[in-house]
């Protein structure tokens, strides 16, 4: 018996699978810096050591909204996010019908993020933040970034899926 030919996974698998890395190191990252400005609100708070109006808090919370965005989108590529099986056990046809109608609605959300985005990020274009002097658009364009990002991850996901609807198999 033969083993079945496996193809290497293409260019846009491999760029996918690269952005989906870097983007987790992002998300640890993210989560490691954040400590930072929190630890300095807390000194600050029951010290003398440093004004408490220092850059932490707003600092602290625009990390957290990307640390958010990102991990929302690594949860996209990995098919993390909340699911409920009120099915019962399908045929794995089933199942990829199942999985196309669920990130139909995941795909109308990342469009709402990517137009309510670009308007947000327009929105936020020529301000800054009030202490840290940021460009809020580096805040807000994180909106649109994380739909652009769901509708790569989910375009992959409905070729796989669909793939198994046809009766082929998924890479």
């Amino acid at each position: 018996m033969t083993s079945p030919v496996v193809s290497p996974p293409s260019l846009w698998r491999r760029f996918t699978a690269a952005y989906a890395q870097t983007l987790t190191a992002l998300l640890a990252l993210s989560v490691a810096i954040l400590v930072i400005p929190v630890t300095l609100q807390i000194i600050s708070r029951y010290t003398a050591l440093i004004p408490s109006y220092i850059w932490t808090e707003e600092m602290a919370r625009f990390l957290f909204i990307w640390m958010i965005m990102i991990g929302a989108m690594v949860g996209v590529r990995e098919s993390a996010h909340f699911e409920v099986d009120v099915w019962p056990k399908l045929p794995r046809r089933g199942e990829a019908a199942v999985r196309i109608t669920a990130r139909l609605g995941v795909l109308a959300m990342a469009l709402i993020f990517v137009w309510g985005g670009i308007e947000f990020t327009d929105f936020a274009w020529h301000r800054t933040s009030e202490l840290a002097e940021l460009p809020l658009w580096l805040i807000h364009i994180a909106w649109p970034v994380a739909g652009v990002t769901w509708i790569v991850f989910l375009g992959e996901q409905f070729v796989d899926e669909t793939r198994i609807l046809l009766g082929r198999t998924a890479p």
